[in-house]
């Protein structure tokens, strides 16, 4: 377009100046055949000055036409690409909807089964202690021998006093099971004083007569954190998965699926760590076990959830 224009008024320039020198004033003998010539010669200029500028002006108009076109796909492209990202965004929000939903579905699933499984754990050790009382009561005390050697009941011989018959020989003692209570509150008591060996031997004999009660479940737990405060990580790993396991409805259960996480840290097994603080995150979200967990996967600069 440039060298156009500047090659048109290159020739207007010359075309006009032709047009000056022919209008001068001559006398009129002096007409000649080189001023006819020019003047021949300037009227060809201005025929194809004419014809540059309406070729000019048709390839401008295409230019034109050509820009507007281009201009309104472009329009037409933006707008499309909005209307795109408008339904990603929809998309995007449902599927998130749907994750969460998900999410939610899996975690009371995961509830459910430890609940179920708490419940199974409970029943067969029901059981057992039901059939461990049946075959007491199938099995019938031996008779007491005498000193002589005769046995003192409806075998003994007619007759004979009770004092020949001579002492019955003593059951064996029964082992009496401690006061729930008092003994998980002296376990408590023994820990919070640093007291450990103490505190895990009261613990213990709370899991060991009281089973399937809810403080089972905490005593379990404080066993845990005894080697947790012992620096006997692995034990304190197995003590809490005992917690999850077989009390994961107790109100313990977040702390211990939290201190686990953290022990396997310790041990320096960082994928199974990392795996139990998600996996508290998914199944208790909402308790500050899990805002310490989430805070300590960002201290470690790792995702809280897994791709």
């Amino acid at each position: 377009m440039k060298i156009a224009r500047k090659l048109r008024n290159r020739i207007l320039t010359a075309a006009l100046f032709a047009v000056v020198l022919a209008s001068a004033p001559v006398r009129a003998h002096a007409v000649s055949k080189e001023i006819i010539q020019l003047q021949t010669q300037v009227q060809q200029l201005l025929d194809m000055v004419q014809r540059l500028q309406s070729t000019l002006d048709m390839r401008f108009g295409v230019l034109q036409n050509l820009a507007q076109q281009t201009a309104d796909q472009t329009k037409l492209m933006g707008a499309t690409v909005n209307d795109m990202q408008q339904k990603l965004n929809i998309q995007n929000e449902a599927l998130s909807g749907k994750v969460d939903a998900v999410s939610g579905q899996v975690q009371s699933l995961n509830d459910s089964v430890d609940e179920l499984k708490t419940r199974i754990a409970k029943l067969d050790k029901a059981i057992q202690d039901m059939q461990t009382q049946l075959q007491n009561i199938q099995t019938p005390p031996q008779p007491a021998a005498t000193p002589g050697g005769a046995p003192a009941g409806p075998d003994a011989l007619p007759g004979a006093s009770p004092a020949a018959a001579g002492p019955m020989s003593a059951a064996p003692p029964v082992n009496q099971a401690p006061p729930l209570q008092q003994t998980y509150q002296s376990g408590l008591r023994d820990y919070n004083a640093g007291r450990y060996t103490l505190a895990a031997g009261e613990f213990q004999d709370v899991l060991h007569y009281y089973p399937l009660d809810d403080l089972a479940g905490a005593a379990q737990f404080y066993l845990g954190e005894i080697a947790y405060q012992q620096k006997q990580y692995s034990e304190a790993v197995n003590a809490y998965s005992l917690v999850l396991e077989g009390f994961s409805g107790n109100a313990k259960a977040p702390t211990a699926q939290l201190h686990k996480g953290l022990a396997l840290l310790k041990l320096d097994k960082r994928d199974a760590g990392i795996h139990e603080l998600r996996l508290l995150i998914q199944r208790y979200p909402r308790t500050p076990e899990a805002s310490s967990a989430r805070s300590k996967l960002n201290g470690m600069g790792v995702r809280i959830n897994a791709r």
